[in-house]
Parts: C-alpha cells; structure tokens; sequence
C-alpha cells in the first residue's frame, strides 16, 4: 500500500545542562606593578571563545579575565594586576553529531585570589556553563492512504500539533563606544575594573528575520586621585537581526547574547574618554507549533490487513512565564560599614527538585561588595544565598529554566554589616511530551469470507464498555457510516446499553 507522507523537520535537545568546575592559575606580578601587601578583591569576566559538537560531545571554551585588585607594599591606593585565565569544559550529549549546534552561557560565580608571596599570586575561579546541545532530525510520519483501493480501505487520523524547536541560530556582531566619565577640575579617575552585561530585551519575527535589540550594560570601578573609590554605569544599546530558515514568519523566540571578547581603556590623550569595544555572540532559539496529521488506524472492509505502527512523540507547551523572587539579605561583616562602593551579582545552577505537586527551582545569588569599614580601608565581602521559586508541575512535565538578575544590586551599610535587594526572574518553559500510536506500513492480506462459508447481512450485539464504533467497525468488516446509518444515529458516540445493528459491506 502507498501512504501519504509527511516529514517533520526540528531540533532535538541532545543535552542541557549547567557545568560548573573552578579552574586555578598561579601567576607572577608584572616587573611594573609594585609588591602585594593585600588582595582586596578580585573582578572578572568571563567570555566565551569557542564551541565545538561532537559524536556526543558538546565542548565550551572561553577565558576569565580577572582584574585582581590589592594595596601595595609602601601604601598608596589600590592597583591593579590582569590575569587571563583560559577554560574549557563538555557534555555528554548522546546523539549529537558534527551536524549539531552548541549554545553556551558561562558565567563567572566567584573569583579570589591568595598571594603566594609578594610576587606571586594564586588565582582561583568558580564557574557555572550554561550548555544546550540542539540536534537537527528529520521524521518521516505517515498522514494517510493514497488511493485506498477503491474505498474498501478505512483509515482513522489523528489531527494536532507539535510545538518544535525550528530554528537554531548564531550571530556574531562587534561594535565601540566611548563612555564620558563625569567631568571634573582635577586629574582624571584610575580606572581599576569594568564588566560587561548584555542583555537581550526584545526579539521577534518579522518574515525570516529574527529582529533583537538589548543592552550591554558596562560598570566600571574607578579611582580618583585622592584614593577614593567611585562606580559609573553606562548602558550601550544594540540593535541586530539574524536570517533564520524552518518557520513560517512566527514563533516564540528567546536570543541570549554573549560577551566573546571585551577591552575597556581610557584614552591616553584624555583620562576621562574610556573606549569600550565589544565582541558579542548572539545565540538564537525559536519554537513553533507545527499542526501533525498522523494516521493512527486503518482496515479493509474486504481483505484482511497486517498493520504495523510506532508511538510518535509529540510536544505540547504548557506554561511559558517569568517569575521575580525579590531578595533582601544582610550580608554580616563583624565590623563597622562605613559606606558601601560597589556590589555584584553572579548566579549559579539552577536546581531542580518536587515537593508534592510543585516543582522548586532554586538558584545561588552569589553576592560581592566592596565597602570601607571605620578605619576607611576597603574591604570586601561575598556571600552565596539560595533564591527559589515554585510552580505547579504535574507528573511528566518537563521544566526548562534561566535565570536572570534585571537592575543593579542595592547596597547598604547596615546593624553587623551590609544589606542587599536584588531581583532574580525565573524564565520557566513547561513542556509535556505525549506518545501517539501512528501506522508506519500495512499490507492486504487474503479476503475476509475466505474459508468462512456465507456471512450473515446483519449481527445484532451489544457494545463493550469502553468500546468505539472504530472498534465495532473494523472487527466487523464494515464501515462507521453504515452502523450509524442502520442505527439511525447521528453521532459517533455509543447509546449506552443498547443493541446495534451491525450490517455486514459485501
């Protein structure tokens, strides 16, 4: 027999998962930089480089660069020390070929450093990699019969929808601004440390483009002259649109972007011109439901019939929502906070766990602040407090989630030490993956009658609980629209406790 055929065209998630490791470096002071009395604090960035598939490997490289900041033997204000820090780290993906595509987010947790002696230093990095490994696949299903032997041949479909990861795309994009630091009289600021955050605010589709536009927001840590510690915060907009292929113009779309190289200097000619040139990694997820006709039955009302049939896996969305935990935590110090000069955030893996009929999604806000205790020297202190979030979660349910912190962290000297705000959303997407029986080949076989002698014209007989009139039909040769015919029944629904007809097709 010859079917109508259908091809489902996606990406499967071959893996999904976050891998944190921590990555050490010792390192020698540059001849330039003067001796290490005491580390305060150490300010990194981490970038990613490269992203490899393999025959069920997905592979992450990238650098930490980490400026380590310390008071100097003899006195002064702080100073700075550039250390880079190279990673790499994979994920068994089973599945995964040379045809896949990684995506990766690396985010820098903690970072410390520990002088060895005052020219050496000990660099330690705690890291947290977002990796999600897509596979694209190709599903041959079977719709239905072509030319069904001249309508002898009854077929029953299935009609629904597979919500489908349809595209998976990349762009790499560079660009340069110049930050204006607060004019002033005097010499300009030292600049000590800057960071970059980008962050993808809007996305969507416009015919096969994907159009994005966001943020990169620079905080840099300044140092005025007199030794005083300052922040500036600078937000650089982005504007950027991505060609993708295997969808129909719509689709829900998510567009993480990603620092792969970022240099921040001031202007030898004017201290207070810092020029910013960024190197950033858009990476590009569109879902779509995709309507499926799969068939899921078929009979002859005139020849036996051998069928042979599989599940077929179809998605269904289930919630798609951004959940904000608001946080306010005192971070205790054991001193007197004079005033506070900067404070962080970096999130680690998000933790996944049921209680009940919820599922608890819980991540680690790994808080730093930089502040002056009463004798007016810079210290620093971290933290690392656990945010959850919960929602419903029925049984077979599968959650996806990311974490992100909107806005700058709150800072406040406090009774025993500092208190912090902050927000984390969770971004949830709730699938539920559903096995339909769906025919995959079926051949005729020798006629019904054949060896049975004469077959009666009508079987009187009650239905079974539970049974459909596909099922009467098809154990008796006949078709759906001559029992309901012979019935005098309208729907498809049986009439419960009562007698059918059942007339035999000749």
């Amino acid at each position: 027999m010859e079917f109508e055929r259908d091809t489902i065209i996606s990406y499967e998630t071959a893996a999904e998962v976050t891998l944190c490791q921590e990555e050490t470096l010792e390192s020698i002071v540059p001849d330039a930089c003067p001796d290490i009395l005491r580390i305060v604090d150490v300010c990194g960035q981490a970038t990613i480089s490269g992203k490899q598939a393999r025959e069920g490997v997905a592979q992450v490289t990238g650098m930490v660069r980490a400026s380590i900041l310390y008071q100097p033997e003899g006195g002064g204000g702080l100073r700075r020390m550039e250390v880079g820090l190279p990673f790499t780290c994979q994920a068994e993906a089973p599945g995964l070929t040379e045809r896949g595509t990684v995506l990766a987010r690396p985010r820098l947790r903690r970072a410390e450093a520990r002088a060895l002696n005052p020219r050496k230093v000990l660099l330690r990095v705690d890291l947290a990699v977002d990796v999600t490994a897509c596979q694209p696949v190709e599903r041959a299903v079977c719709c239905g019969v072509t030319g069904p032997e001249e309508g002898t041949v009854c077929q029953r479909q299935f009609q629904g929808e597979h919500y489908q990861l349809c595209a998976v795309q990349e762009k790499p994009f560079t660009f340069s601004d110049q930050i204006r630091l607060p004019s002033g009289s005097g010499e300009a600021p030292v600049l000590l440390a800057a960071r970059a955050q980008p962050e993808c605010g809007e996305s969507k589709l416009i015919g096969s483009k994907l159009i994005f536009k966001g943020m990169v927001e620079i905080y840099l840590l300044l140092q005025e002259p007199g030794g005083a510690l300052v922040t500036s915060h600078e937000s650089l907009p982005f504007s950027q649109a991505i060609e993708v292929s295997g969808t129909d113009g719509e689709g829900d779309c998510q567009v993480e972007v990603e620092v792969a190289s970022f240099r921040c200097d001031q202007d030898p000619a004017d201290g207070r011109a810092v020029d910013v040139e960024l190197e950033l990694l858009a990476q590009a997820q569109v879902r779509c439901r995709r309507p499926v006709t799969l068939l899921q039955d078929l009979y002859s009302t005139s020849n036996l019939m051998e069928v042979q049939r599989e599940n077929q896996l179809l998605c269904r969305l289930g919630e798609q929502s951004v959940r904000p935990q608001s946080v306010r935590e005192l971070l205790e110090t054991g001193e007197m906070v004079r005033s506070v000069v900067d404070a962080r955030l970096a999130l680690g893996q998000v933790r996944q766990s049921i209680e009940g009929r919820e599922l608890v999604l819980t991540v680690d806000a790994c808080v730093t602040v930089l502040y002056l205790d009463e004798n007016e020297l810079v210290q620093c202190v971290q933290r690392s407090i656990p945010v959850s979030s919960r929602l419903e979660c029925p049984e077979g349910v599968r959650c996806s989630c990311r974490c992100a912190c909107p806005g700058e962290v709150f800072a406040a000297p406090a009774a025993g030490g500092v208190e912090v705000r902050f927000t984390v959303e969770f971004h949830c997407l709730t699938t539920e993956t559903a096995a339909v029986p769906a025919v995959t080949s079926a051949q005729l076989g020798e006629p019904r009658n054949a060896g049975e002698g004469v077959r009666p014209s009508v079987v009187l007989r009650m239905p079974a609980p539970g049974e459909e009139l596909w099922d009467i039909a098809k154990a008796h040769g006949t078709t759906m629209e001559q029992i309901l015919q012979a019935n005098e029944l309208e729907e498809e629904a049986l009439p419960y406790g009562r007698m059918l007809l059942i007339p035999s097709t000749r």
